[in-house]
């Protein structure tokens, strides 16, 4: 909304607008009471998408591809990790939002083609020895990475620790929906909520946490609630590679 007051394409235009007009007049607070202010760059870094994409499959890759298309313009970047370059961890649709990519040494040519769409990694010398696909080409370099070690790791933290105190945003964490107290095992669910959640997910065969939080508009955790009430009731199975599966049978009015 920030962006589009001031209409601006992305964050550098952005900020770069609030420092000519500093000096010349104050930035209005938008309607919804948002002020204009500096918007710092934001780094989310996945370090095993293996274990993520293990556990809840689907709802992940739809989150991390949303997030790749439209977060960039925004200052918010994804880098994501993972030693096991399996088709089933880095999908065609995360890869097709990932234009840069870096392989290091891997075991073998299909390994390096989920990777970077090319052969080559698998011939690595290993120490650091990398193949880097810059986004808008289709030629591979070949780079070296410096060794990092655990003091030099440590030295840099403490510096970025001693520039300014951590700020949470705790809003975020909760999901920003009204929910009821907490009761036995973390269900305070309504009926009448439950019910319509467990209708349509019988009804459109869907059980991702992500579609439930849009279609009845609630937050994350209460989405998440839902679902695990139904894992535990038999609704929905367990999620896997390819997200949960809708056991039950559609429910009738």
């Amino acid at each position: 909304r920030l962006l589009h007051e001031k209409g601006v394409r992305n964050i550098d235009s952005y900020n770069r607008l609030l420092r000519e007009s500093a000096g010349v007049e104050e930035a209005p607070a938008s309607p919804e009471g948002l002020p204009h202010h500096h918007l710092p760059r934001i780094i989310i870094i996945i370090d095993e998408l293996a274990d993520l994409m293990m556990m809840v499959g689907r709802e992940v890759e739809e989150s991390i591809t949303r997030l790749a298309q439209k977060a960039r313009a925004a200052g918010i970047h994804l880098i994501l990790a993972t030693q096991r370059p399996s088709v089933d961890v880095i999908t065609g649709l995360i890869k097709a939002n990932f234009p840069a990519r870096i392989s290091f040494q891997v075991t073998s040519r299909t390994d390096s083609r989920t990777i970077l769409d090319a052969i080559g990694a698998e011939r690595l010398l290993g120490e650091g020895d990398m193949l880097f696909l810059p986004p808008g080409t289709a030629r591979v370099q070949r780079l070296h990475g410096a060794f990092v070690s655990d003091g030099d790791v440590h030295r840099v933290v403490d510096f970025i620790k001693r520039q300014e105190e951590p700020r949470y945003e705790m809003e975020l964490l909760e999901g920003g929906d009204d929910e009821d107290g907490e009761g036995e095992d973390g269900e305070d669910l309504t009926d009448e909520m439950y019910d319509m959640a467990v209708r349509l997910v019988t009804e459109h065969r869907q059980a991702s946490i992500s579609w439930l939080q849009r279609r009845l508009r609630v937050g994350y955790n209460r989405a998440a609630r839902m679902i695990e009430r139904m894992e535990r009731e038999g609704v929905v199975s367990s999620p896997g590679a390819k997200g949960r599966e809708v056991i039950a049978r559609r429910i009738e009015e």
